[in-house]
């Protein structure tokens, strides 16, 4: 494992929509994983927020970093280290100015995906610092178009497992090489491209036991789109 602090920068939990995970439980995983903390980037709201700071008090070994996973009029895209949600649904370079005004920093979350990517033209033309490149619930090949991207336009990277349940949690993971000490640090590591990602993609079968899962997500909360 890459030496530094590791943070699986993309996690949901039970507030999210599309996910039963508990807060605890992922905690839980973290000694496992040789983690040192998670971003909670719920679809669409704060309302797991101020559990997560109850978690950092009772943890304080771990960083726990605030965050959104925003829907976009182009595709999703992570808010971190923000504590209100932008407005939902609008081009994604105005929700990344948006987000960056705010005192946040705004990463593309799986831009290569064909579900909820923004794809490759924004990806190339964003003004952001980082692209997600190692997602836990993309291909190899959606993972490998992202890091090439990010590679020519010399972008920071993050990786995030994209956890919707416990085994998930640290598939996919952010490297700070230097280490990190508080939130607004990480967030500066952020902007000056100071990352690295690591983990694993999907393999053939797990991308088709995925889609099973995904269907009766979405069936159960009534094919809403995210």
């Amino acid at each position: 494992m890459n030496p530094g602090l590791h943070l699986d920068l993309h996690v949901h939990s039970s507030y999210s929509p599309d996910s039963r995970l508990p807060l605890e439980a992922a905690v839980e995983r973290l000694g496992p994983q040789g983690l040192n903390g998670f971003a909670l980037t719920d679809h669409n709201t704060v309302a797991g927020h101020s559990a997560l700071r109850a978690l950092a008090e009772r943890y304080p070994q771990y960083r726990f970093v605030p965050g959104i996973e925003v829907s976009t009029q182009d595709g999703h895209v992570l808010a971190l280290g923000l504590g209100e949600v932008p407005p939902l649904h609008r081009p994604a370079a105005e929700t990344v100015e948006w987000i960056e005004a705010h005192g946040g920093v705004a990463v593309p979350a799986h831009p290569a995906r064909r579900s909820h990517g923004i794809g490759r033209r924004l990806a190339e033309s964003l003004r952001v610092s980082a692209l997600e490149t190692v997602n836990g619930h993309n291909s190899e090949l959606a993972n490998a178009r992202a890091a090439v991207i990010a590679a020519r336009r010399t972008l920071g990277e993050t990786g995030g497992s994209d956890a919707h349940d416990v085994a998930g949690v640290g598939r996919a993971y952010t490297v700070f090489p230097e280490g990190i000490e508080s939130i607004d640090h990480l967030l500066e590591e952020l902007r000056r491209r100071h990352t690295l990602s690591a983990g694993t993609s999907l393999r053939y079968g797990e991308m088709a036991r995925l889609a099973i899962r995904t269907i009766a997500l979405r069936a159960s909360r009534g094919f809403r789109p995210l």
